[in-house]
């Protein structure tokens, strides 16, 4: 559903926006739209939105749901569309030409993290006496070897172990995957060179794509037996009391990009004024949702709990977004990263983070040949786009919005973040200069 009330401007500019334009130069493009998923991580858009940043920077937004990621890329690449809500990995999905092929770039990341895998009470109850647990409560993190015995008994009464993510570059489809393959579950193999895009050549389970909003639903029917997603259709499942979730992704790896604001390139050269500044109003929204430890999380969700946005009960919103994230019933447990949007430079765009998306392409067979680091690099280089990033800062810290403290020392940055910025439930580091020695660390993936 869209939003119908449109910013204005009003009658004129106050000084302070005649002072922001003097940088940048006035918007090419002036009325904007701009598509999103309902999920917790579109907020940043629906903060800039309502606390009028989109306005401050002399731009008329509409926001407008979408049905799936499918026609969100679409409609981005057709032009109905601004720009969007993306799947970090759907920029170098459509670049790299996996799927639809078109040159989709980014200047900003949403935020880190926010997923998790969610399994049916049948599995969750059939998982328990695998785990450790303590004081009746399982040790987080819980491995995928768990589920070994679970799939092994489909497979002896002849029945596959279904699974859903969200779509095939999602960053769901990879967490799961590396999960499952952490604990040696081997979640199959995309052979685009030969026309099998289902991922599931050598499969020991089968992973689908259900849209978001719908994943709970057919969890329930048992057209799927759990789901890796993200927020609130995770809670939901807790709330209808229908599945539990079993691990977060910040458990797989943290603090890698989750969602990003989506433009295609051809719109970035056409209008590059109108571009750094939805970037200015991104990062006001980010830094507001970081702000005071998160002081103002019950505020957003109580925002995008309407209906035009997420259109989730707010309580439901509120368990993962304000700091905690519930497990099995009544097994609330602290999360204070569960959502990133701001710190950890959260917003920039670092190429180390289209590396490791481009290292997962590679590693489940979505890009069919072994390629070269530079390759990597290079691909890293030509979707995301940090000088846009960069110009956006500059100009909120000169306007005495935000501070220079509160971005990574341009000067010195390559893009690339330090190797222990991010851990992963397997232990293997990730350098993203590197990324063939990296794949060559996997017992189960291609090289």
């Amino acid at each position: 559903m869209s939003i119908t009330h449109r910013l204005t401007l009003g009658f004129a500019l106050t000084l302070a926006a005649v002072t922001t334009h003097a940088q940048t130069g006035w918007p090419e493009k002036e009325d904007l739209k701009f598509g999103f998923i309902k999920l917790t991580d579109m907020v940043p858009l629906a903060i800039a939105y309502e606390r009028g940043y989109f306005e401050d920077e002399g731009l008329f937004v509409e926001l407008e749901a979408q049905a799936n990621w499918r026609v969100l890329l679409e409609r981005v690449i057709t032009g109905d569309l601004d720009g969007a809500h993306m799947l970090a990995g759907q920029p170098l999905g459509s670049t790299v030409g996996f799927g639809t092929e078109a040159h989709i770039v980014t200047a900003f990341t949403m935020d880190l993290n926010g997923n998790a895998c969610t399994m049916s009470n049948e599995v969750w109850e059939a998982m328990k006496p695998n785990l450790n647990v303590v004081d009746g409560k399982p040790v987080h993190p819980n491995s995928a070897e768990a589920l070994i015995p679970v799939i092994q008994e489909r497979r002896n009464q002849g029945q596959p172990f279904n699974l859903g993510m969200v779509f095939p570059v999602s960053t769901h489809n990879y967490e799961l995957r590396y999960w499952l393959a952490s604990a040696g579950i081997h979640p199959g193999y995309y052979a685009p060179e030969s026309g099998d895009i289902s991922g599931q050549l050598e499969a020991d389970v089968l992973i689908s794509v259900t849209p978001p909003p719908q994943m709970p639903a057919t969890l329930e029917s048992g057209t799927i037996d759990g789901y890796c997603v993200g927020e609130p259709w995770n809670q939901q499942a807790v709330f209808r009391g229908i599945g539990v979730p079993v691990i977060t992704d910040y458990d797989i790896r943290n603090n890698v990009a989750e969602k990003v604001f989506g433009v295609s390139n051809e719109w970035a050269e056409q209008y590059p004024n109108t571009h750094v500044r939805v970037v200015k109003a991104l990062i006001r929204a980010g830094h507001w949702l970081d702000a005071n430890n998160n002081a103002n999380r019950p505020e957003a969700a109580q925002i995008i709990s309407q209906p035009y946005y997420v259109g989730a009960d707010y309580e439901v919103i509120a368990n993962s977004m304000t700091g905690v994230f519930e497990f099995e019933k009544g097994d609330v447990r602290e999360a204070p990263d569960f959502n990133v949007f701001f710190r950890y430079h959260a917003t920039y765009p670092y190429y180390s983070d289209a590396v490791w998306y481009l290292t997962q392409m590679r590693r489940w067979g979505q890009i069919p040949d072994t390629m070269p680091d530079a390759w990597y690099m290079e691909m890293a280089e030509k979707v995301f786009l940090p000088e846009v990033y960069q110009q956006a800062a500059r100009e909120l810290i000169a306007e005495g919005k935000l501070s220079s403290n509160d971005f990574p020392d341009f000067a010195t940055e390559t893009g690339y973040r330090a190797v222990d910025h991010t851990t992963f439930i397997d232990g293997i580091v990730f350098d993203g200069q590197q990324p063939n020695a990296y794949l060559q660390q996997f017992e189960i993936g291609k090289q």
